[in-house]
């Protein structure tokens, strides 16, 4: 009888919160404690990966110098090389994006803009993306725009129909300090698996098993820019990047990935 209180105490204080409404946390996170408009506008509503879009009618033009932020490159189809055969050539098929499925894009990259060519300095620059093809293979990739250098075709402006087309730096999509299943790695000093029977010897196959890389690639990026705005130095656009996919830590060959998406950045 004396805790019979104290339940009806716990009750009324778990009842309020389960009848609370939902518009309370939406709310928070959107009220003044947070200073984040841009936050609060897509917490719970599977918008966050996307990149900013500008109107069609924004056609004006903004001078390449100086340097651009807020960078954003959001993949909507991505494409995987496979190998062909003798009565095919190897050719990009679509590919399905499995992991993660809302949550691919690159953002809040920033660098220089001087002499009309992009020079990425940071920023979120790197995203981790798994696809599936058609053949049902899986290919890990890291989506990149690392050190990425990308020159004017012809002109120095930010404006519709402006190219800028360059290199950009894929780092290994695994680091060196991870470990298989046989618990090998780079970086930990344990090249092959305690018992492997076939250590050793002549099998190139079985080498790359065991001696673990932390091999990079290089890709190729092309930024296509569609709508400026020149009160608010924004632009956007499209791109197209190709890129080596994730080698294993050096255990297999890697394929070419092509991806495309919408783009989106500010100048400085």
């Amino acid at each position: 009888m004396r805790f019979r209180p104290l339940l009806a105490l716990v009750l009324a204080f778990c009842l309020t919160f389960a009848a609370a409404p939902t518009s309370v946390s939406a709310a928070f996170v959107k009220g003044p404690e947070r200073g984040n408009a841009r936050f609060g506008n897509v917490v719970n509503t599977g918008k966050a990966g996307e990149c900013t879009t500008l109107p069609a009618n924004a056609t004006d033009s903004i001078n390449a110098d100086g340097n651009f932020k807020s960078l954003c490159l959001q993949p909507t189809e991505v494409f995987v090389k496979l190998q062909g055969s003798k009565r095919q050539k190897s050719d990009f098929v679509p590919a399905k994006i499995i992991s993660p499925r809302f949550n691919t894009s690159i953002d809040e990259v920033y660098g220089d803009l001087s002499g009309g060519k992009f020079t990425e300095q940071g920023g979120l620059d790197f995203s981790l993306i798994t696809v599936l093809a058609p053949n049902g293979e899986e290919f890990p990739f890291a989506f990149s725009v690392k050190d990425m250098v990308a020159d004017a075709k012809k002109g120095k402006s930010l404006e519709p129909g402006a190219e800028f087309s360059g290199t950009t730096f894929t780092p290994s999509y695994r680091t060196g300090d991870f470990l298989d299943p046989k618990s090998r790695a780079k970086d930990t000093g344990v090249e092959y698996a305690q018992g492997l029977v076939a250590l050793g010897g002549d099998d190139e196959d079985l080498a790359k098993e065991n001696v673990k890389q932390d091999l990079s690639g290089k890709g190729q990026i092309t930024l296509s820019i569609d709508n400026v705005d020149s009160d608010t130095n924004e632009f956007g656009g499209t791109f197209v990047a190709i890129q080596p996919s994730d080698n294993d830590l050096g255990s297999k060959e890697p394929v070419d990935v092509k991806i495309t998406g919408i783009l989106y950045g500010q100048k400085a």
